[in-house]
């Protein structure tokens, strides 16, 4: 099977993309293969280029806004830690930072840093540079538009103690700093990248690194091309693999098509791609290449309702919506084993999962009798009526979500059953961020985050943070009035919990109250799906789902 024609040279006509040359397409690896390489398969070899199909263009690339994943997966290559994470375990080790102190109060965090590491722009990797990057992380800078992190809570300042240990001090305890130092939100950038304004940072080869690879070219919103760092000699030092990258080089191609990316991976043009829906998981399997899975270990995708908009403020209202949702006829219909259902706020991966699943059951009958309570009577038309208004919502797809227009679709059908209408809206990129602001044009929202830590939960409902709710003082200009302070008491206490089992407990307690508030309907765990052929092996993945290429090498092509 030919997805693309295959000429002299080979135009990506249908997603775009400019001209590539065949030999860096063709099986996913380049002509600088050397016979060794292509003969191997028995071990991990030196050498050739894989070409890696991302769904959707980066946006921007400052680290704290790498929690969109094709930001994230771009910049996991460029950009090292100080600590790193370990995907299966979850133990934090050391990375940039080779040993640190924690004093016992989690006020002063001190790391003490490798030698000889350098960004890719030949400066130094060394205290003044770890520590400007976690004042602008902690602090933000107004005058060059860069947030604050969503990952560091209560930051105060940093101190440089030699020029290899930095020390960092917090106004409250902060307990999932560490973690957080390990998170792609935390990668370390160059001074130079740091001075430049956010709206600049969209352009990768902008972003000054310390990884293993450096961006060499790029096409915005179409084209990326990443080149090993031959002197790269500081991975994290319990890894197997040590040393610079294995690949000379790796493509990244924005092909949006779903058909086009799975099409162009069987036809042996590509050797990995992001985002395979569940429907064709079976036919890739069946050719005999590798679905991936890992967990995002999150928030779950869910739908939030906004509370300020008056349709949805009766917390009755929102438990009936709830008990109208079948996730498992959601699940079953749309998705495979490797998207289970959601059991609570966070997925079962996480800290501090606790199982909601009694306060999530569907039951139509129970449903209707909310909206009854409410005041909410089914009307001529089969919608419900109060005071002159039918119970008509709209939510607005999010793209970067699998199956999400499908997904509200079938919410839409389920709620439709108890009187309610559910518009699902596509709108261009523009309308759609403006709108999502407005809880008088969008009641419901989709929505999920992935991190491994309880702070998860403060990032994605926190006022100053994602503030899914629209609480007022957080993201959106147009919030009346609704602040639910007991809620924020639970997220501020997360974040500043000294006590292991404590801060679990905590997060136990925030879970229970989103449901019970009815605030957020739990439909399923989110993994980020690749696939990948046979032949591309050792390919990474960091605790909540992101590829890591470090490692990664390609054996024998069929």
């Amino acid at each position: 099977m030919n997805v693309f024609p295959l000429k002299k040279s080979m135009v990506w006509a249908a997603v775009g993309i400019p001209v590539l040359a065949l030999g860096v397409l063709l099986a996913g690896c380049s002509k600088k293969d050397t016979p060794a390489a292509a003969a191997a398969s028995d071990g991990p070899v030196q050498g050739g280029t894989l070409v890696y199909l991302e769904q959707q263009a980066h946006t921007n690339l400052y680290p704290p806004a790498g929690g969109f994943y094709p930001n994230g997966g771009v910049l996991n290559q460029i950009t090292d830690k100080l600590t790193y994470q370990d995907p299966k375990t979850l133990e934090i080790q050391p990375w940039i930072a080779e040993s640190w102190e924690v004093n016992a109060t989690a006020t002063e965090y001190t790391f003490k840093l490798r030698k000889g590491v350098t960004f890719s722009d030949g400066t130094p990797l060394d205290a003044t540079a770890v520590a400007k990057n976690f004042d602008t992380y902690g602090l933000g800078n107004k005058e060059l538009k860069l947030p604050v992190s969503e990952v560091i809570n209560n930051y105060e300042k940093s101190e440089v103690l030699d020029p290899l240990t930095v020390k960092f001090t917090f106004k409250k305890p902060s307990p999932g700093f560490l973690q957080g130092t390990s998170v792609i939100g935390s990668g370390l950038v160059s001074l130079a990248t740091l001075a430049r304004p956010f709206e600049e940072l969209g352009d990768a080869t902008k972003i000054i690194g310390s990884g293993p690879f450096v961006v060499t070219s790029e096409t915005l919103g179409k084209e990326l091309t990443l080149q090993a760092r031959k002197e790269y000699a500081w991975g994290p030092a319990r890894l197997a693999h040590q040393g610079r990258a294995r690949l000379d080089e790796v493509k990244f191609i924005v092909t949006p098509e779903d058909s086009v990316r799975i099409g162009a991976l069987l036809a042996g043009q590509a050797g990995f791609i992001r985002q395979v829906q569940a429907y064709d998981e079976k036919r890739v399997q069946e050719q005999k290449f590798q679905i991936y899975a890992p967990s995002t270990r999150g928030v779950n995708n869910s739908v939030v309702f906004r509370p300020d908009n008056a349709l949805v403020a009766d917390v009755k209202v929102r438990k009936a919506l709830l008990h109208a949702t079948n996730t498992q006829e959601i699940v079953q219909t749309l998705f495979s084993a490797n998207y289970p259902q959601a059991k609570s706020v966070i997925a079962s991966t996480a800290a501090g999962y606790v199982d909601l699943s009694a306060k999530l059951a569907y039951d139509e009958a129970a449903a209707k009798k909310l909206l009854d309570e409410a005041g909410w009577t089914p009307g001529a038309n089969g919608l419900r009526q109060k005071d002159g208004k039918e119970l008509v919502l709209a939510a607005y797809e999010s793209l970067p979500q699998p199956q999400n227009k499908e997904t509200l679709q079938l919410i839409a059908q389920q709620w439709a059953k108890v009187g309610v209408k559910l518009n699902v809206l596509a709108g261009d990129s523009g309308s759609r961020t403006v709108d999502n602001l407005d809880p008088e044009k969008t009641p419901v929202s989709p929505g999920m985050v992935g991190r491994a830590d309880p702070d998860v939960i403060k990032s994605n409902y926190y006022p100053t943070n994602r503030n899914v709710l629209l609480q007022k003082g957080g993201v959106s200009g147009k919030v009346k009035a609704f602040v639910d302070d007991k809620l924020n008491g639970l997220l501020d206490a997360i974040a500043a919990e000294t006590d292991p089992a404590r801060r679990l407990a905590l997060a136990g307690e925030v879970q229970h109250y989103l449901i019970d508030q009815a605030y957020v309907i739990p439909v399923f765990e989110e993994p980020q799906a690749f696939a990948g052929a046979t032949w591309v092996r050792d390919v990474g993945f960091e605790a909540v789902g992101r590829p890591s290429f470090y490692s990664t090498w390609v054996s024998k092509q069929p």
